[in-house]
């Protein structure tokens, strides 16, 4: 049997029953695959993921004899 190549990575992963339920709602209500709707919603939690290690990283960095450096010059 003959299989069309994809550009796109094929991940099984396996979901309970509810996340089943909440994922198929989801689909349906934005019209999308199923596939397509875990994609966005992967992409969202890397984005909050990344998010907040960039946020720690501040947070870090934020100390009262921090050296001030103007938009202008960061990006020479």
């Amino acid at each position: 049997m003959y299989q069309m190549p994809t550009a796109k990575k094929r991940i099984n992963i396996t979901v309970d029953s509810e996340m089943e339920e909440i994922l198929r709602l989801l689909s349906k209500r934005d019209e999308v695959p199923q596939a397509t709707k875990v994609s966005d919603l992967l992409r969202k939690a890397i984005e909050l993921e990344e998010d907040e290690i960039l946020s720690e990283l501040a947070e870090k960095r934020d100390t009262n004899d921090a050296e001030f450096i103007g938009h202008e010059d960061v990006w020479k």
